[in-house]
Parts: C-alpha cells; sequence; structure tokens
C-alpha cells in the first residue's frame, strides 16, 4: 500500500510538472496604435492593415496618428461594385478584402485621419450588414435587367448608398491647425504604397516568382511572392527583429485559436485542443506539404486579418507572436488587451500571407525576388 502512495505521489508530481498554465514574457514588442474593434462588420482586412500602416507612421515619422478605417472601407467598397458588375454577378460581392486592398485605396485615394472620416455608426457600432445587402440588391438588379446596355445611373446609384451607409468622402480637411486633401495627408505621413509587398507560401506555384493566389476575398487580383515555408517565417522573424510590424492574413476558424484566452497553437495530439487554451502543449512539426494539404482541403482558409506587433515567449522558451486584434478589448470576450500569442506552428501552418515593407525583407530572400 506504502509503495502504491509513493507511485501515485511520484506519478502527480510528474503530471503537475508537465502541467504548466502559460507565463508569457516580451521579447520583441514594436509599438502600436491601440486595440480597435470592427463591430458588426467583415472589415478586419482595413482594421489591420491601417494599424500595420499606423506603425509604419510612427516608424517614419515619431507621430502617432489614429488613421480612418472607414475611409479605405467605403473606396474599396467601388472596386468591389465595379468588378461585380464587370463580372456580370459571377463574383462574391462581400464585406471581406485583403490587405493589399487597402493599400491600393490609399495609393488611388489618399489617407485621412480618423477625425475627418470616421463613418457612420448606429448605436455606438458599426454595421454593415445592411450596406452590404442594399448595394448587392441594387447590382444584382442593374446585372439581370440591363436591356443590351448597362444603366448609365449604377455608379451615381453605388456611391449616394455609400454616402448614406458610410459617409462623404471628404476633399479637404485639417488636421492639427492645418489644412489637408487625403493626397497631401499621404505626404506627410511619408508612406510610399509602392513599399509594401504580400508574401505567401504554397507548393502549387514556383517560389520566388508572383502569382494570384484563388481565395474568395482576393477580387482584386492581387499578387503574392512565394518563397519556401521557411523563409516565409524568416521573412516575419526579420522584420520583428529590425523594426518592422507584419499585417498578417490567417484562419481563425480552429477551435485552437482563442481571442477569449488570447492564444492560438497546433497540438501535436487533438486530444490536447481544449487543454492547450490554458496550459503548454506540444505541438504538432509543420511540413511545406502539410500546410499545403490543408489549404487544398479547406482546414485552412482565409477568414481573418491582424497585425503583428512583437513576439513573446513561454516559461519554456517556445515563442509566440505578439498579434494584434480587432475584436475590442472586453475583458468578456478576449484576453491580453485584445491581442492574441500566436505559436510558431499555429503561424506556420495557418498562414495565408503577410504584408511587409520591402526593406523588411533579409537580404537574400529580397535578391532572390528581384526586389
Amino acid at each position: 500500500m506504502r509503495k502504491l502512495f509513493f507511485a501515485l505521489l511520484i506519478s502527480l508530481s510528474s503530471y503537475l510538472a508537465d502541467a504548466q498554465e502559460y507565463e508569457f514574457t516580451p521579447v520583441i514588442d514594436i509599438e502600436a496604435t491601440e486595440v480597435k474593434s470592427q463591430d458588426i462588420t467583415g472589415t478586419c482586412w482595413s482594421f489591420s492593415t491601417t494599424s500595420f500602416l499606423e506603425s509604419e507612421i510612427i516608424r517614419l515619422t515619431g507621430k502617432h496618428i489614429d488613421v480612418s478605417e472607414m475611409y479605405n472601407v467605403r473606396n474599396t467598397y467601388t472596386k468591389k461594385a465595379w468588378n461585380y458588375v464587370m463580372r456580370q454577378g459571377k463574383a462574391q460581392f462581400s464585406q471581406g478584402a485583403l490587405a493589399h486592398d487597402v493599400i491600393n485605396a490609399v495609393k488611388e485615394n489618399g489617407l485621412v485621419p480618423e477625425l475627418a472620416f470616421g463613418g457612420f455608426k448606429v448605436q455606438d457600432k458599426y454595421n454593415h450588414i445592411e450596406v452590404e445587402s442594399t448595394l448587392k440588391a441594387m447590382l444584382d438588379n442593374y446585372i439581370s435587367s440591363r436591356a443590351g446596355s448597362l444603366s448609365p445611373t449604377w455608379k451615381k446609384a453605388v456611391e449616394q448608398t455609400l454616402d448614406l451607409y458610410i459617409g462623404e468622402n471628404p476633399e479637404e480637411f485639417t488636421y492639427e491647425g492645418t489644412t489637408y486633401t487625403p493626397q497631401s495627408f499621404l505626404e506627410m505621413t511619408k508612406l510610399d504604397m509602392d513599399d509594401y509587398v504580400t508574401i505567401t507560401s504554397f507548393t502549387h506555384q514556383p517560389y520566388y516568382s508572383s502569382f494570384i493566389l484563388s481565395v474568395p476575398d482576393n477580387f482584386s487580383n492581387g499578387s503574392m511572392y512565394n518563397v519556401p515555408l521557411n523563409e516565409f517565417m524568416d521573412v516575419i522573424d526579420n522584420a520583428l527583429k529590425n523594426g518592422y510590424t507584419v499585417e498578417w492574413d490567417t484562419d481563425v476558424s480552429e477551435k485552437t485559436f482563442s481571442a477569449k484566452n488570447g492564444v492560438a497553437f497546433i497540438p501535436e495530439n487533438d486530444n490536447d485542443a481544449i487543454k492547450g487554451l490554458t496550459e503548454i502543449v506540444k505541438e504538432k512539426n509543420i511540413t511545406a506539404n502539410y500546410r499545403q494539404q490543408e489549404f487544398e482541403n479547406y482546414s485552412t482558409t482565409d477568414d481573418h486579418l491582424m497585425h503583428i506587433v512583437g513576439t513573446m515567449k513561454d516559461q519554456k522558451g517556445n515563442v509566440y507572436y505578439k498579434v494584434k486584434n480587432s475584436w475590442g478589448t472586453n475583458p468578456d470576450r478576449v484576453s491580453n488587451k485584445g491581442y492574441v500569442y500566436v505559436s510558431k506552428a499555429y503561424m506556420e501552418l495557418k498562414s495565408i500571407s503577410v504584408l511587409v515593407h520591402k526593406d523588411a525583407l533579409p537580404k537574400a530572400i529580397k535578391k532572390k525576388l528581384n526586389l
């Protein structure tokens, strides 16, 4: 009996030694603006990429500017409407888009601060359910009812609808005592939209070339540079190491992604999916082939964009990426004040792409891509 007692005690001690709740320590922490909420909208692509540009403005000028997310959203809806109509309704029309759509919108329409264009809220929340359904119904009507030629009023109707639901584009505004246009405000921030590139890693396309990734939200057919998985991770690590933040497109449909617990991971044993929300668990070794398999069978989908601003370590030395989300800071819904700590395995497996400054690329990779 005594031997059994000691055996049980040793077993329990071993279990408690292995069962360790997360203790995170910052390693790299790059300055970013406050966490916001995208509310009831599918506009994570604008909230995250705008946050990315805000950190770039800090890096380039030292200025902390609250940039308007909805200005870029409003102008991207115009592009989506054009794409949908020209494809005669044989395309996706939704609230979703990708990081390069913000870059395109800024390049064409300039940049404005939140003070100049906040977008319309209903009961203190953004809600784009009605604007999406209204626009789609309108466009479907124009497409189906045209008799030989499309009505010339559809573009004006789209703009009027966007003015009503989101707001009218400002031609001029005053910021900190100076009058700007959207283009002159962009110039003041020192941002150059030609400096940003999208990097991805898939085996169905040749490495070190660019291609159009076929995911539903890539309505604008944006190109991405393809690199091996280890170099994809090198891009992220090199950027953060050198003071550049990273815009991240990923899959958050996994039950091991939890904003409530503030962690994301890929357990080696699927039975550890719940345990890993609060405790360190062993994770899978991610290969390029496994990553490709999960993409092609729809286990990895393009459904959320966020902003990587640093790295963390747990008490065992495991590395996590500090990711700024856009689901607000309500402690009933999120942990870590709106940030999620994402494991290396999750980053390797569930990433769709990243957007970075060209100078953030490792020199060898930059050379291979002829950038």
